[in-house]
């Protein structure tokens, strides 16, 4: 895909929307992106120069205006950044979006090397002084926000370490997730003579006609096996550059950091963990040895999993009966947040064409309050991605309602950004089902949602048993292709069962998963939110004042990064820190198959 040099996406020549980015900017030579960033880097240098060192002298009105300042300043270089990236997703393969997306990444470092001290400084204040502080309403406005900073301080490391990491992700991390992003939006896939992108290919993974799946699986397989060494030498270089910092940072375990920075606990997540593999044979073991059956199969190849069912239409779902299926979705349960997704149709705020350079998946991006999220999916027609849409803008109606919080406190942790997604593809769902009277065309419902919540649970509780099993492997030494294949396909037998046969080129499907390189451990809160969400509607349907919950619901979304699972879910009367809160979740899909046995 190409960019006009008005920033308007081109190629709208498929009937599906394509975003307009001139909220941010008029196009890559904007005078404005100069001048912002120009104000930035003055602004962090002044900054610098009047706090630095200063902190524990400052009042608690000048502290809470100094936060108010570095925050603008975070926002201004987050503005910048968020087009960038936008960019750069939409077409990875153009070198301006490249070579741009680059330099802003480089540019922001450097100015942010100058504001890297604040959040270090004031982590360092003794909680006798900083209580004193917040006693003024200035700084108290902050205090979410100091609180979960302040969690960080005993894996702080020295102002100069801190730095230095700072300004070698450029050229780390950074560099290499880069490096993965380019090379999966440059791959093409033979499928029968046809040369497709990834996600076009991995689309025909749920074709009707059986051999169009397998030969798409097989050549998905053989694209990825052509890169395994480079995609292995990536997350091996990844894993032990994640496993340097773990240490230096005194993290007990690879996946220890991202549980801080969802402000859940090990406990917690290791419950959920728990409790999913645990009731494997019960869902995912029992209901694709239903779908062996249902499709007249001994055993199911990697390329079946997401097979249409025997008399599934498999229809294509034009743009617009997707957009009315989900805004009238959202419209049932609050005319208000239907109103709040409203935009994103109108106004360009959605990406939906697959393309060529595009990346694959879908995501919704926050950027800044001062702007507003951007949502990026591949659309192919099937229900899935009707699902996929709903879920994405879920998290961008909760992105907008939590903008308020200004761009500290409107970012929320993972295991609870996940909930107005999923939430929103529950009621997608729910509408969908209510309104259908045919049994089998009913059975067919019920059994593609399952399939959905193994995917957003199972597969993704597996996803997250193979991370593990790498990290840890990776303390060792190096893992070869070989073995991270072995690891694969071992976490697939367990998650998915014994009626799954899995030829030699499955191995290599670990390689696509992006999680893994850019956010690693993310996927559990896939499992969080699909579990949590679950119980949260399980208690929308059982209580009597349906006002009363969707008004809570609201304030959940709005309060942000303001408040912990346990203070947002305790109006509703649950608590993720109780192991049978897990399984009410499980229960619901388990219910859900049941019914499919029965009919």
């Amino acid at each position: 895909m190409r960019f006009a040099p008005d920033g308007v996406s081109a190629g709208q020549e498929s009937g599906l929307p394509a975003w307009d980015l001139r909220d941010f900017y008029q196009g890559l030579d904007d005078p404005r992106i100069e001048a912002e960033l120009k104000d930035a880097a003055g602004g962090a240098v002044a900054f610098e120069a009047e706090f630095k060192g200063r902190l524990a002298a400052l009042s608690g009105a000048e502290l809470g205006a100094a936060i108010a300042r570095y925050e603008a300043l975070a926002e201004a270089m987050g503005k910048v950044s968020s087009y960038a990236q936008l960019l750069y997703a939409a077409d990875s393969d153009s070198p301006a979006n490249g070579q741009f997306y680059q330099t802003v990444s480089e540019r922001v470092t450097d100015i942010s090397t100058h504001t890297l001290f604040f959040s270090l400084e004031l982590n360092r204040l003794e909680e006798g002084v900083l209580a004193e502080k917040l006693a003024d309403p200035a700084l108290a406005r902050y205090a979410p926000w100091i609180r979960d900073s302040r969690m960080f301080l005993p894996h702080q490391l020295s102002d100069e370490l801190e730095k230095l990491l700072m300004e070698k992700d450029v050229t780390g991390h950074a560099a290499w997730s880069r490096l993965f992003d380019e090379t999966m939006s440059g791959m093409r896939v033979e499928v029968a003579g046809e040369s497709l992108i990834l996600s076009a290919a991995l689309n025909k993974l749920s074709d009707r006609d059986r051999g169009v799946r397998e030969a798409a699986g097989k050549a998905v397989g053989q694209a990825l096996e052509g890169r395994e060494k480079l995609f292995a030498l990536i997350t091996n270089t990844l894993a032990k550059d994640k496993a340097i910092e773990d240490e230096w940072r005194h993290y007990a375990t690879p996946e220890a950091f991202r549980n801080l920075s969802n402000m859940v606990e090990d406990e917690v997540v290791a419950a959920l963990v728990s409790a999913v593999r645990a009731n494997y044979g019960r869902l995912s073991h029992r209901y694709y040895a239903l779908k062996a059956k249902w499709l007249g199969l001994e055993t199911l190849e990697h390329w079946d999993r997401n097979a249409p069912l025997p008399k599934d239409e498999d229809r294509a779902i034009a743009w617009p009966e997707a957009k009315r299926l989900v805004l009238e979705a959202y419209d049932a349960f609050s005319p208000e947040l239907a109103k709040t997704i409203e935009p994103f149709f109108e106004r360009g705020w959605i990406d939906a064409a697959p393309k060529a350079g595009k990346a694959g998946g879908a995501f919704a991006h926050p950027t800044v309050p001062s702007v507003h999220p951007y949502v990026l999916m591949n659309y192919h027609g099937k229900a899935r991605d009707v699902m996929t849409l709903a879920h994405e803008l879920g998290h961008g109606a909760h992105q907008v309602l939590a903008g308020g919080r200004g761009y500290f406190m409107s970012n929320t942790p993972l295991t609870l950004a996940e909930t107005a997604s999923v939430f929103g593809e529950m009621l997608t769902f729910r509408r969908l089902l209510d309104a259908e009277t045919d049994p089998g065309a009913r059975r067919i419902l019920l059994a593609s949602k399952v399939e959905d919540m193994l995917n957003t649970v199972v597969r993704q509780i597996a996803f997250y048993t193979f991370e593990q099993r790498v990290h840890e492997e990776r303390r060792q030494g190096e893992l070869v292709p070989e073995r991270l294949g072995e690891i694969w396909l071992e976490v697939q037998r367990e998650s998915l069962g014994e009626v799954f046969n899995f030829t030699p080129e499955y191995r290599m499907f670990w390689a696509y998963i992006p999680h893994f390189i850019h956010t690693p451990f993310y996927v559990y809160a896939y499992a969080f939110g699909d579990c949590l969400v679950n119980a949260l509607y399980g208690a929308y349907q059982q209580t009597a004042d349906k006002a009363a919950f969707r008004a809570e619901y609201k304030r959940m979304l709005e309060a942000g990064g303001v408040k912990r699972h346990k203070e947002l879910l305790a109006p509703f009367g649950l608590d993720a820190s109780d192991p049978e809160f897990w399984t009410r979740g499980l229960d619901v899909i388990s219910g859900f198959i049941d019914e499919l046995e029965r009919a």
